[in-house]
């Protein structure tokens, strides 16, 4: 994750210092966290990834040269529409969130959402609407895991699919 998502996603902008940056996340985390939020582990993930990029962060974060995005209040409605659906499995990797396994039956609600399918990589994935892609796909997932990262969510409808099977 770069600096620039992840001050989106803390929603910090301008000059901050480390305590503007632990009083976002702490605001983030009480916003998203699993107990108030279906998707709240997922969206963890990616506030904790957030402020591991800027908790020592200090400086100016330069003005969105675009009209501000809700980036984390999107990211978390498409989250919540998906969370559980059966079959599926969410990774995020930087500010993307990536989607495979059984999408087919659930492409409606992916699109719906706001996620798009990248054919080259046989995923679905969402990012903010304003954030345009340098390497025009020419990335690899593995490529991408290793750059950004990776992380999967513990998603609740596995939970759940697990419980009745059993």
């Amino acid at each position: 994750m770069n600096i620039k998502d992840a001050a989106r996603l803390l929603n910090l902008s301008g000059t901050v210092t480390p305590q503007e940056i632990k009083k976002a996340y702490r605001k983030a985390a009480h916003q998203y966290h699993p107990d108030r939020n279906p998707a709240g582990a997922d969206m963890m993930k990616l506030i904790n990834n957030a402020y591991e990029e800027l908790k020592d962060f200090e400086g100016t974060i330069p003005d969105y040269e675009t009209k501000e995005t809700e980036y984390p209040e999107a990211l978390n409605t498409a989250l919540n529409a998906i969370h559980w659906l059966t079959g599926l499995d969410i990774e995020i990797c930087g500010a993307w969130v990536w989607v495979s396994g059984n999408t087919k039956q659930h492409k409606d609600i992916l699109k719906q959402v706001g996620f798009k399918y990248a054919r080259k990589k046989k995923r679905w994935y969402f990012r903010p609407d304003d954030w345009q892609s340098r390497s025009r796909g020419n990335l690899s997932m593995d490529e991408i895991r290793g750059k950004y990262g990776s992380s999967k969510p513990y998603a609740l409808s596995h939970f759940y699919l697990n419980q009745t099977k059993a």
